[in-house]
């Protein structure tokens, strides 16, 4: 082994020689090219003579304008590409490759060395490849097959062949440390170093360890829906974040970073994966939330409530009157029956119940709400609804023209021209003379009083340009009339839930479960606002949907396909209580053009604290903990919350004497975090996390458990997981997804009887 290991290190060194002469010559190269680029927009219009006096010197001009653009173009494109090359290879510096296959071709008499890396190095005579990227065709052998027969996809079509061996290394700093020979997917000595490590406060790819069912993910390439139920730890969202980076390199002639969208949790979870990408040599796609999206589109007319707020209330609000009404309406308004409630209503509008908003200029009336009724349904009702509204918005256009007219002579006009300023006069003047074509155009007070009236009249004109003139908030209210009564098993509380949304909307707010429905009426009503340019949407912590959500994306993203990950398991809000499973999202494309994934295995947590977590949850016992020794989850009870926070505060300073770098304590809600943090200001360097934060943050953190979702810490303390707390069984997800935030450690304190659900789990110190 030392003499292969010897030869391996010189085939190392020969690699790494060739790495630096090319960054050599890319570092030259950049620098030429940026200079060419600077130099080429400095001298610019040096180089072009600008002259429009004939026909032919026009044309000439544009030639050279044409030349010397196209001149730029290639400079700044060449430096572009060597930029990025040097940016690859610099990042290969230290670890060039982590893995090489032997395989030979059918045809073949002996096996191609294939090495593997995070981008592709070709040697100085640019015909042979040194390493392939991990997306390289040929790649998927070394993370899908086990030594014997293996076959992979190009474009041209399937090779079969033998793999030989399978080899994985460990090198740092351009020095080979260790290397194993394998018939194992990924060599557990390789996941377990990576694994036992601290974390930090990013996400990093996962392309040295990736395990063949996550392989299957980040190559997934047929139908419109991949659906990814994963446990926690599956490292679903690592897979997914590899899968972008895959989806890149594939079809970069094809799909741009900005034509990808991930919408995420929350901002901080943003903050947490923006390093995956950039470490792939990629850019990163976009990224929002849901929350974000429904502000953009509706945070001018209300103030929207957020998830997190929606799932403040549903855990802390037991006691409002109105708790099971506003449950209820949950389960009801982000289900499919209520999407097909709002398209229905829509439908029935084509003939009667549209509501408008009149048409006012200086509180005179110029047309009323019951005049656009009558005009909307008293033309031809076999128009398009769509097309309806816009012949009733060129009506209105009208009305307000002829209003205008017979303004312009108004004694109001008058006045207004009396306090014109002098910068308001010559504003007017430059306007006018400009509209008129003249230079010796000389102002009067006729046009002066048009010029008022219209500038006036121009927000008006703008509001029926965006058909603003429909009242969609009056006719989101009419949907909880007593004529619309939702048969069913909602039908005895619907009068309840309607007085509810409607005093919201009174008040100029949106429940969050209303927000969705709202635009999509609105959407309905006013025209669907489509993005085509999206080519590919990622949905992390897709439970926390809707199906009604889930619905409007993918009317808004018509051209995209979907991703979405998820465990139902971690389903903690109120809409997702007793679902199990992903099965209804299949009718969204049809089964046919959607494919399920199932991710079993545990990677983040060691395996005492899985088989621990598994205990928690039904059907737990289907949930694999890979093979990573740790400490058991310890339980500790306490006789009230003084001594919690003593307690608390030592395993704090214990757990950093042990070098751990991210430490979590996870409490219920935002409310019990705050008055943790509060009692816990003591230990140095404590953050408070909320729902606003735009940064994971490392060291000693109190958030709420909902906020942790996603994230992964070194060790975690369940701030009180007594059954005053945990009892209630709605809570059971929210447990378990507070637990398995713990990578190597867990420590949970009661103050007074544990919570139940710890009963059912075994492995636990007490």
């Amino acid at each position: 082994m030392n003499a292969e290991l010897s030869q391996e290190q010189r085939r190392l060194d020969s690699t790494m020689e060739t790495i630096m002469e090319q960054i050599g010559r890319l570092e030259e190269e950049t620098g030429r090219r940026r200079d060419e680029v600077v130099h080429i927009r400095k001298h610019f219009w040096d180089e072009i003579k600008v002259n429009t006096d004939t026909f032919d010197d026009y044309l000439e001009t544009i030639i050279g304008l044409r030349q010397q653009t196209q001149e730029l173009s290639v400079s700044q494109s060449t430096h572009r590409h060597a930029y990025n090359k040097l940016s690859a290879l610099r990042r290969m510096k230290d670890v060039p490759y982590f893995g090489r296959i032997d395989f030979t071709e059918e045809g073949d008499s002996a096996p191609e060395n294939v090495y593997i890396g995070i981008s592709t190095l070709m040697d100085a005579s640019g015909e042979d490849i040194l390493i392939y990227d991990w997306r390289a065709p040929i790649s998927s052998v070394y993370y899908d097959f086990p030594p014997g027969a293996a076959e992979y996809m190009t474009p041209e079509g399937l090779i079969r062949g033998i793999l030989e061996k399978k080899w994985q290394y460990i090198i740092r700093g351009g020095t080979l440390q260790s290397m194993f020979d394998t018939s194992l997917t990924i060599g557990d000595e390789i996941l377990q170093q990576v694994l036992g490590k601290v974390t930090d406060k990013y996400m990093h790819s996962i392309v040295a360890t990736i395990q063949r069912e996550q392989n299957m993910i980040i190559r997934h390439d047929t139908g419109r829906l991949l659906i990814v139920q994963g446990a926690a730890g599956s490292g679903k969202t690592s897979a997914a974040l590899q899968r972008i980076a895959f989806l890149l390199y594939k079809y970069r002639d094809r799909i741009k970073a900005d034509q990808i969208i991930l919408f995420s949790p929350n901002r901080m979870f943003n903050s947490y994966v923006s390093n995956v990408l950039p470490e792939l040599g990629e850019e990163n796609m976009q990224q929002v939330t849901f929350q974000e999206y429904l502000d953009h589109r509706l945070g001018k007319t209300f103030q929207v409530e957020g998830p997190y707020e929606q799932l403040e209330y549903v855990l802390t609000a037991g006691k409002d009157p109105s708790y099971e009404t506003r449950l209820a309406g949950i389960r009801f308004k982000t289900s499919v029956p209520f999407f097909e409630t709002i398209k229905a209503y829509r439908q029935m509008l084509e003939s009667s119940g549209m509501l408008f908003k009149g048409i006012f200029f200086r509180e005179k009336p110029i047309v009323t709400a019951e005049q656009m009724t009558e005009r909307f349904y008293g033309n031809d009702t076999s128009i398009r609804f769509y097309s309806r509204l816009e012949k009733l918005a060129e009506w209105l256009n009208k009305q307000v023209a002829e209003f205008g007219k017979r303004e312009w002579s108004k004694p109001w006009v008058e006045e207004e021209i009396e306090l014109f300023s002098n910068e308001e006069y010559n504003e007017a003047y430059t306007y006018l003379r400009k509209k008129r074509g003249s230079e010796d155009y000389e102002i009067n007070r006729k046009d002066l009083g048009r010029y008022i009236v219209q500038r006036k009249l121009k927000p008006l004109r703008k509001r029926i340009r965006r058909l603003q003139f429909v009242d969609i908030a009056g006719l989101y209210k009419h949907l909880f009339a007593d004529s619309l009564v939702i048969k069913g098993e909602t039908s005895e509380k619907w009068k309840e839930i309607g007085l509810l949304t409607l005093k919201m909307l009174e008040d100029g707010k949106l429940f969050y479960e209303d927000a969705t429905p709202f635009l999509f009426l609105k959407e309905l009503i006013q025209g669907f606002q489509t993005n085509n340019d999206i080519k590919h949407v990622l949905i992390d912590e897709a439970q926390d949907y809707s199906p009604f959500q889930f619905e409007f994306l993918k009317r808004l993203f018509p051209s995209a396909k979907m991703t979405v990950l998820g465990d139902f398991n971690q389903a903690i809000f109120a809409h997702a209580s007793e679902t199990d499973d992903f099965d209804i999202l299949t009718s969204l494309y049809g089964a046919d053009e959607t494919e399920v994934i199932n991710l079993t295995r545990s990677y983040r947590s060691t395996k005492p604290l899985v088989e621990f977590t598994r205990g928690l949850v039904s059907r737990g016992e289907r949930i694999i903990p890979f093979e990573r020794d740790g400490e058991k989850p310890v339980l500790t009870i306490v006789k009230d919350h003084a001594e919690l926070h003593q307690r608390i505060a030592s395993q704090v300073a214990d757990l950093r004497a042990q070098k751990f770098e991210t430490i979590a304590i996870l409490c219920k809600s935002a409310a019990e975090s705050s008055t943790a943090f509060e009692a816990l200001s003591g230990i140095e360097d404590i953050k408070l996390v909320k729902s606003g934060s735009i940064e994971y943050e490392q060291g000693v953190v109190v958030i709420p458990a909902y906020l942790a979702k996603g994230i992964e810490f070194d060790a975690v303390i369940i701030y009180d997981a007594s059954e005053g707390v945990y009892g209630d069984e709605s809570l059971r997800r929210l447990f378990y997804t507070a637990c398995t935030r713990a990578m190597h450690y867990l420590q949970l304190f009661s103050v007074g009887e544990p919570s139940g659900f710890i009963s059912c789990a075994s492995g636990l110190i007490s």
